[in-house]
């Protein structure tokens, strides 16, 4: 019981220190940008059927004409404002999360804990989808016009020059749209999915199990997250995407334009391809990077499962 409590405030006192933040940080940017970055043939596929539909109607016809008009490297555009882009926002997601979370379970004690994740959540992606809407700006841009910019170097200038400041942040508040909900299920989900692994799968206190044992309820936990997330985050998808490439000049023309039951449908199967794993590969170098920090892995047990054991 001793060893128990001495654990639990160890961990306190690291989660209340700078450094916990500052290592979910930078864990947050090199997951976020390295997984972002790897995906990013998938990526130019779902955009071109987003912002193309009745072009690219399906991922074997997006994959076989991009190939054919524009050759292998069409694949690899926007890669590097993949790869800097969501790693801000990483940074700033996963960072502020644990920051906000601390904060929030403070002030708002005895509160619910899906209201402490959901806050935390939505204040982290509120300042990532800052950091974040100017490369997706770009990288849009780039990824369907083969002539805007061979890339993140020349094409933040030829934003700005044709226009101005407004050209980064045009699709901000479709932005939030798709990525506040997005990210306060997925952190939800994933909370709750690390809770009930420990509680009522391996039925084992969090610091008994081997680290591969924690980094595997961390896997299952985050592929939930992103399945669940991709869906409900689907529908701003679409308008971020219409947006950014001139398809719309506003919210509500955009969702005439692609229509209402189209928001929920288009590019969803390669959304869920797309986005599950990538949050999986996400939470698993987040955490071997915790680990190897000497923290430990995310994610909170709502009771200790070795004493519900005894009372059971």
């Amino acid at each position: 019981m001793m060893r128990e409590v001495a654990e639990e405030r160890m961990h306190e006192e690291i989660r209340r220190g700078g450094h916990y933040y500052g290592v979910c940080a930078a864990g947050g940017v090199l997951s976020a940008g390295t997984t972002h970055l790897v995906i990013t043939p998938l990526d130019v596929l779902k955009v071109n059927m987003q912002v193309n539909p009745i072009k690219y109607n399906s991922i074997y016809s997006c994959f076989t004409t991009l190939l054919r008009e524009q050759g292998p490297s069409a694949f690899w555009r926007g890669w590097a404002t993949k790869f800097f882009g969501y790693g801000a926002q990483g940074g700033c997601r996963f960072g502020l999360y644990e920051y906000f979370k601390r904060v929030y379970s403070d002030a708002l004690v005895g509160s619910n804990r899906s209201l402490i994740f959901f806050l935390s959540s939505a204040s982290a992606e509120a300042f990532a989808n800052v950091a974040l809407c100017p490369f997706e700006a770009v990288k849009i841009r780039v990824q369907v016009q083969p002539h805007f910019a061979k890339g993140l170097v020349d094409g933040f200038p030829k934003v700005y020059a044709s226009e101005g400041l407004l050209g980064f942040y045009r699709g901000l508040l479709p932005l939030w749209g798709r990525n506040l909900p997005f990210s306060m299920v997925m952190f939800s989900t994933f909370e709750h999915s690390v809770d009930f692994l420990y509680r009522n799968v391996i039925r084992r206190r969090k610091e008994d199990c081997s680290k591969v044992q924690q980094l595997g309820v961390t896997c299952l936990a985050g592929y939930a997250a992103g399945s669940v997330g991709s869906v409900i985050s689907n529908p701003a998808d679409n308008i971020v995407a219409s947006i950014n490439n001139k398809k719309a000049d506003s919210l509500m023309l955009a969702i005439r334009n692609i229509g209402f039951a189209n928001l929920f449908t288009r590019s969803l199967p390669i959304r869920i391809i797309l986005v599950g794993p990538v949050v999986t590969l996400q939470w698993l170098f987040y955490d071997t990077i915790k680990i190897l920090s000497g923290l430990p892995t995310s994610g909170e047990v709502s009771a200790d499962p070795q004493r519900e054991n005894i009372r059971a």
